[in-house]
C-alpha cells in the first residue's frame, strides 16, 4: 500500500486528474504533437524510402543513414534538439521526427523491394516508363505494407513523445508527459496510473 496505490485510491483520482489535471487537454495536445512530428516523418520518409528501392545509389547514399537513426539512442537525441530548435512546440515536433523518420525509410524501402520482380517484368513487357512502373506498379503493390508499418511505427513515436515532454515551455498545457512528470515530483502515484492506462487505450483505438 505504500508504494502501489489500491484500485479504488486510483478510481477515486479520476475526478481529480480529469479535472484539476486537465486529463482530456492535455491528451489531446500530446496527440498533435505525435501525428505533427509523425505525420513529417511519413511525408519525408515514405518518398525517400520508394527512390532508395529504386535506386541503388539513392539507396547507397541513405542506407548509413537510417543505420545511424535506427541505432541512435532516442534519449540522447533530447538535448540536440534543445540546442537546435529551443524548447517549444517546434523542437517537440523535431524530435518525433528525427526519432521515428530513420524506421519509415527503411521499412518503406523493405517494402517496395519486396515487390515480385514479375509485376515489373510485365509492365516492361508493356512498354512501360520508369515513372509508370515506380507510381503504378511498386508504389500501389508496397502500400499495404507501408501502411501497416506506419501503423506500428505510431505507437513507437506516441511512446517517444513522453521524453519530449520533459520540459515545457511557460505555463500552458504540457501534454500527458508533462502530467506523469509533475505528478511524480508531487509524490502523487494515481494520475500516473491512470495516464499509463489511458495511453494504450488510445494507442489500442488509433490502431483499431
Amino acid at each position: 500500500p505504500a508504494t502501489l496505490p489500491s484500485p479504488a485510491e486510483t478510481l477515486a483520482a479520476l475526478r481529480t486528474t480529469f479535472g484539476e489535471r486537465r486529463l482530456i487537454a492535455n491528451t489531446l495536445v500530446t496527440l498533435r504533437r505525435v501525428c505533427l512530428g509523425f505525420g513529417l516523418s511519413g511525408l519525408v520518409g515514405v518518398p525517400l524510402g520508394v527512390l532508395a528501392a529504386c535506386f541503388p545509389a539513392v539507396r547507397s547514399f541513405i542506407a548509413p543513414l537510417t543505420i545511424f537513426g535506427r541505432n541512435i539512442p532516442v534519449a540522447a537525441l533530447i538535448p540536440l534538439t534543445f540546442f537546435f530548435f529551443g524548447i517549444g512546440e517546434f523542437q517537440k515536433m523535431m524530435f518525433l521526427f528525427i526519432a521515428s523518420v530513420a524506421f519509415v525509410v527503411s521499412d518503406t524501402t523493405a517494402a517496395v523491394l519486396e515487390v515480385p520482380q514479375r509485376y515489373v517484368d510485365t509492365a516492361l513487357t508493356l512498354g512501360a516508363s520508369r515513372l509508370q512502373i515506380i507510381l503504378k506498379v511498386l508504389v500501389p503493390l508496397a502500400a499495404p505494407a507501408i501502411f501497416n508499418s506506419l501503423r506500428l511505427l505510431f505507437g513507437i513515436a506516441f511512446g517517444y513523445v513522453m521524453l519530449a515532454e520533459v520540459v515545457k515551455l511557460g505555463g500552458g498545457t504540457g501534454g500527458l508527459g508533462d502530467l506523469i512528470n509533475v505528478s511524480q515530483r508531487r509524490g502523487e502515484r494515481e494520475p500516473i496510473l491512470i495516464v499509463l492506462v489511458v495511453i494504450p487505450l488510445i494507442a489500442y483505438a488509433i490502431d483499431r
